[in-house]
């Protein structure tokens, strides 16, 4: 039924998860109105956020299950669908085992779905095979926080600190376009007489607003870290207080930066030693400073190394674990964090817990209602399983996500998805990999249902339900409810997601995602609350086990102490190690995984434009987002367009070893002579996944989709440089 008051919600793209109201229209959908409350964008929206109902008309989205049929995709009703779905997993499971049906999930969906998704893989279906397409999102940045800090959380503090420290390194983010409703941070920090240092190789609009832009060679943010940390000790600006009483690990972590003195990290960034020095006198001499990191250094295949990089001068100079200061990342996908802490990632349950700790596998299988030695253990991660499709992975689920356009080596990816037995895909529209599938399943969004979001400052939201979806749509929720039934399993997965999240608070308590005190009606009174928040503590009857068996503290027969109101800040009194010391991580410069060559002897790095979000499948439906950004383009120094002989709008060809796009040029001094930059929203020939390199790093198994060798060629006439 339409709603007819105002519904306080949340934006359905980036981790911002921007605060709005929704008011229902005559036509039976909604308007976005401002939401001036919410701290985070305190009424602010973006062009996407304001356009959003769009994709939900029905021009835009799916409104009916699609099957194909004579090779085309045709209509069809739910439990025809379902139907093949189910026999088409069953049958996989039964010929190949279980490890041969993969799922694959999203940033963007709900807590509860996330945690639905990853119990679903492992309790019904059994495989090993899941994960998501955060993994291509802040992997790196966990990677090196859990190393660091013994805990993962974009932001360890509120965006409202940003403006009250004294200075800012924004390493490989262009907020203005990626998240505009953020910039107002910076600009406060400014107009408070704070500092801004933007590390990126293009001077983005981002870059603009900077007291110093540093612009290194994509690739090398790893020796340009390791170059500060070297000035700031031979200036003698080190902590070494701080060091002694909240660090370890500083004697190995210094002789390695001190192995990159000034001239030589010159070299190899390109950003000259005058501006080196410039950014640590900036950085040191304030009393509070901070370092935030994003895709630029994290997307890459010495990602992790590179974010350790940065954490080791917040510690060396004594800022983290303190107020107003420390390292955070900017997470891009808006439920990027919450995706990943409660189980659709191929190595953890839910409560970021590690799948191969047995502690952790008792606990969530007693609460799933599981032996623990039936869960599966790790699986492949995001690209690894994308690139095993068709040979050890014969059946797919695919939830939220669009890898045929964002996914690294984007061409033989579509590839290994024409090469499956099955593909199923859930999703609102009908997007270019969901268009290669079986069974397509059209799905509520948004304002379409209810559910919880956890934002890039680790602040749980509740959005709700504005609107009733079409006759033919359906939530995940259900589709997981009914599949799950298909296959032999009636109880554990229900559809009102209140229920699951109660299951979810229950599961995730006692982990390092604890969500166990955090209630639908806290999140409804309170605009969010910070993780980790555990439940409180009370008396416990004989042989009960608190996190699994005992009412939690909304329960309104229970007496019960003071909630727990959350952890706005991390890190203030320990780090969240077995010692409660932070750690610095020893880490080298090594060079990308493809250097350029005589054959391709340029530079592409990636990113995206403010109009469009991700692989665009959404914002690419949207009218006055298309205007505002018709196609691809390929940015270009004006020296590389005239040895091209390519003026403004030229068609060119940029190449790669794995393939070749065409887009217009746009010729622009804000980018390198030795740099092409592409945005990755379109499919198509100008798909610039279709040139990415799926090189991994080691530990987060990040692809390096920020820089890769190419050449640039004029389409007509024909040359090349």
């Amino acid at each position: 039924m339409q709603q007819t008051t105002v519904t306080p919600t949340h934006c359905p793209y980036c981790a911002l998860q921007c605060g709005m109201n929704l008011t229902p229209l005559q036509d039976g959908g909604v308007a976005v109105v401002e939401r001036p409350d919410f701290p985070v964008n305190r009424g602010a929206l973006c062009g996407k956020g304001r356009t959003a109902p769009e994709v939900l008309s029905s021009r835009a989205r799916l409104t009916s299950p699609l099957v194909r049929s004579g090779g085309a995709l045709v209509p069809a009703s739910w439990e025809e669908a379902l139907d093949r779905i189910a026999g088409a997993l069953s049958r996989t499971r039964a010929e190949h085992g279980p490890d041969a049906v993969g799922v694959f999930g999203g940033g963007g969906l709900t807590n509860e779905k996330a945690y639905a998704l990853g119990k679903f893989a492992r309790v019904v279906l059994g495989t090993s095979q899941i994960d998501y397409n955060g993994r291509f999102c802040m992997s790196s940045s966990a990677a090196a926080g859990t190393k660091a800090f013994g805990l993962d959380r974009g932001l360890p503090f509120p965006l409202e600190d940003i403006p009250r420290t004294g200075c800012v390194i924004l390493v490989g983010s262009n907020p203005a376009e990626t998240m505009p409703p953020s910039l107002r941070f910076l600009t406060e920090l400014k107009e408070n007489g704070g500092t801004l240092i933007v590390v990126d190789p293009r001077r983005t609009r981002t870059a603009e607003q900077a007291d110093l832009h540093l612009a290194p060679r994509p690739g090398t943010d790893l020796a340009l870290a390791l170059g500060l940390l070297h000035l700031v000790v031979a200036e003698g600006r080190t902590d070494e207080a701080y060091i002694a009483e909240r660090t370890a690990g500083w004697e190995e972590a210094r002789a390695a930066a001190m192995a990159h003195w000034p001239e030589y990290v010159e070299r190899i960034t390109g950003v000259p030693v005058p501006r080196l020095r410039e950014a640590v006198r900036l950085f040191c001499e304030p009393e509070h400073a901070m370092v935030l990191t994003a895709r630029g250094p994290e997307q890459q295949s010495k990602g992790t190394d590179t974010v350790n990089a940065w954490i080791n001068l917040c510690l060396a100079t004594g800022r983290a674990g303190r107020p107003l200061s420390g390292y955070g990342c900017l997470t891009g996908q808006g439920n990027g964090q919450g995706g990943r802490e409660h189980g659709q990632k191929a190595d953890q349950l839910p409560g970021y817990r590690k799948l191969t700790d047995p502690a952790a596998r008792r606990h969530v299988a007693e609460v799933w209602g599981v032996d623990p030695d039936s869960l599966p253990g790790p699986g492949r991660s995001a690209y690894e399983l994308l690139d095993a499709l068709g040979t050890d992975i014969r059946s797919l689920l695919v939830m939220g996500s669009n890898p045929v356009v964002s996914a690294p080596r984007a061409g033989h990816v579509e590839e290994r998805l024409g090469s499956l037995d099955f593909l199923a895909v859930c999703d609102v529209v009908l997007s270019e990999t969901a268009a290669l599938a079986d069974v397509v399943l059209p799905v509520t969004q948004w304002a379409e249902e209810t559910g919880t979001m956890t934002n890039l400052e680790g602040r749980v939201l509740l959005r709700r339900q504005a609107l009733t979806p079409p006759g033919g749509v359906h939530s995940d929720l259900y589709v997981l409810h009914e599949l799950a039934a298909r296959l032999g399993v009636e109880k554990g997965f229900p559809t009102d997601p209140e229920e699951v999240f109660e299951e979810l608070r229950r599961a995730s308590a006692g982990g390092l995602a604890d969500y166990s005190g955090i209630t639908y009606r806290r999140l409804a009174e309170e605009n969010g609350v910070f993780w980790p928040c555990p439940a409180p503590a009370r008396p416990l009857d004989e042989g009960e086990d608190a996190a699994v068996d005992g009412p939690l503290p909304d329960d309104p027969a229970q007496d019960v102490p003071e909630p727990h109101p959350g952890t706005p800040r991390l890190f203030l009194d320990r780090f969240a190690t077995q010692d409660g010391r932070a750690r610095f991580v020893p880490v080298s410069h090594r060079p990308i995984a493809e250097e350029p060559d005589d054959e391709y002897p340029l530079l592409l790095t990636t990113g995206r434009v403010v109009a469009h979000y991700q692989s665009g499948a959404q914002t690419r439906r949207v009218d006055e987002l298309n205007a505002a950004a018709p196609g691809p383009f390929v940015e270009l120094h004006p020296r590389l367009a005239a040895r091209l002989g390519a003026a403004e709008g030229d068609p060119v060809a940029v190449v790669s070893r794995r393939g070749r796009a065409v887009a217009p040029a746009r010729i622009t001094t804000a980018i390198r002579p030795d740099t092409v930059f592409m945005p990755f929203h379109w499919p198509g020939e100008g798909r610039a996944n279709t040139l990415t390199n799926p090189a991994l790093d080691p530990t987060s198994r990040m692809p390096e989709f920020k820089a890769c060798a190419v050449r640039v060629e004029a389409v007509a006439p024909q040359s090349s440089v």
